[in-house]
């Protein structure tokens, strides 16, 4: 549901203004009945909180502009180094030829003499009005020239897009007019906090500004520059006036009047823009594009990567599960096995470029095994398991089956988390084998309940049986799904 936001200081204001009239007016009484003043000021200070604005709504820090050419060449570096990498990876992957092509053009693009601005906002609010005006208006800059781009209008329930892929779609620009027509909504706040989020500059444009009274229209400006110090206000289309004028012979005519639009504040803010800031505006849509490149190339080779990374995980999870049946231990030292796991990390760190000797592999092996006691995984997995497992009595009563399903899922487990962690780590060759404990603690505990699912478990319960008792056919466990 949309909070309206409107007008709030306007309401403040009255609000106030009316306990102040009442401690003015009462002020005789209350000077002879203390306990009634210290109330009422009490009600004043309260009105004060009530109506200052909500830090929770404040708008979100944006990063400092590039002030130099080395910190985009190095985001461009960066996202080479990934493509290079899928290329060296996935030479035949369909999207490399698009992701090369982009990034050669960002060292064009740098140092282009064109700035692009992205013009939002809800619908009806007179973003198209605002870009004729502007286009119109050749004299805003003389050495940079502006492309205007109009987005869909957001927050409308009839679009097929979201307001996520509206705002993400500016992008490429390098400035954004975001165009409402009164005091800021929820919605319009949190849309201006995502482009924030995502280091793009804007400008609130307030337009419509000559629907309101003069006080009215300070009130509503006010708290928008409370909220979004670069805010400006404008008429793209005025409201007709209605002009009655009295003749000499006492007669009266009336014509309407169709004011000049008034976006004078708008030209001077991009005209001071332009000048200032036009270059490291550049700069820093060149590196969110560089991010953009580095990011989807990271996708698509984490995704081959992973293709490669979980048969191996398989083929260790079913070797533990194979020595933990033939050769059974308590459930807690299940763990044991860490020369098999050892192995795993080791093949694990070479597909993403981590290189791990098995000595390290097994240090990693015993300091994740630690993990899992601390945590509680181990008994917590045995007890699942076990649950699974009594479905099917004559099953779960041969020796060793309960320690080998545990030791399949919790490899599995331990090679899943390490996939996740690896995958967050910055595209690296030969990177060496430093892990950050405590990510890699919160991702194995992530991992673990994401694969603590009632269904989940029982299909894996069932699929590890049929390999270590594929010859049994009692050995068969019901896979239900609970109401």
């Amino acid at each position: 549901m949309t909070v309206n936001l409107r007008r709030p200081i306007l309401v403040g204001g009255l609000g106030l203004s009316f306990a102040l009239w009442i401690l003015d007016s009462w002020k005789d009484s209350l000077f002879q009945f203390g306990e009634l003043a210290v109330l009422a000021l009490a009600v004043v200070g309260g009105g004060l909180w009530l109506f200052k604005p909500n830090p929770n709504q404040a708008i979100a820090f944006l990063q400092k502009l590039p002030e130099n050419r080395d910190t985009v060449e190095d985001a461009i570096a960066s996202a080479q180094v990934a493509v290079n990498q899928l290329v060296t990876e996935a030479p035949t992957h369909p999207a490399l030829p698009e992701l090369q092509e982009q990034l050669t053009q960002l060292a064009t693009d740098m140092n282009r003499s064109q700035l692009h601005v992205a013009v939002t906002g809800g619908k009806s609010v007179g973003k198209s009005s605002i870009i004729k005006l502007l286009q119109a208006n050749p004299g805003i800059s003389s050495s940079y020239s502006l492309q205007f781009q109009e987005t869909p209008p957001l927050f409308s329930e009839a679009s097929s897009t979201s307001d996520g892929e509206i705002l993400a779609s500016t992008d490429g620009a390098d400035y954004v007019l975001f165009v409402i027509s009164g005091d800021l909504t929820e919605t319009e706040l949190q849309a201006i906090q995502q482009l924030n989020l995502s280091n793009q500059r804007s400008l609130l444009v307030f337009n419509k500004q000559d629907l309101y009274l003069s006080d009215e229209r300070a009130q509503v400006l006010y708290s928008l520059k409370q909220r979004f110090a670069q805010t400006v206000a404008v008429s793209a289309v005025p409201q007709p006036l209605k002009v009655r004028k009295h003749t000499e012979d006492g007669s009266i005519q009336e014509w309407w009047e169709q004011p000049a639009p008034d976006i004078n504040q708008l030209t001077a803010s991009l005209a001071q823009v332009v000048q200032t800031q036009a270059v490291n505006l550049i700069w820093a849509t060149t590196i969110r594009q560089a991010y953009t490149i580095k990011t989807t190339a990271k996708n698509y080779l984490n995704q081959q990567r992973r293709d490669r990374a979980v048969p191996v995980i398989e083929q260790y999870q079913w070797i533990a599960a194979s020595a933990a049946f033939a050769n059974p231990v308590p459930a807690l030292d299940i763990l044991a096995t860490a020369a098999i796991n050892a192995q795993m990390i080791v093949d694990l760190g070479h597909i993403y470029q981590q290189k791990f000797t098995l000595d390290q592999g097994k240090a990693i092996a015993g300091e994740m095994g630690r993990m899992m006691l601390k945590l509680g995984l181990v008994e917590l997995s045995t007890k699942a398991i076990s649950i699974v497992l009594k479905t099917n009595a004559v099953t779960f009563a041969i020796g060793g089956i309960l320690q080998g399903v545990s030791a399949a899922y919790l490899t599995r487990v331990a090679g899943l988390a390490l996939v996740e962690y690896f995958q967050a780590q910055e595209i690296a060759v030969a990177s060496g084998s430093n892990l950050n404990l405590d990510t890699l603690r919160q991702t194995l505990q992530t991992v673990f309940q994401q694969n603590q699912q009632v269904v989940y478990l029982q299909s894996f319960v069932s699929q590890s049986v049929k390999r270590l008792l594929p010859d049994n056919p009692a050995a068969q466990i019901s896979v239900e799904t609970p109401a």
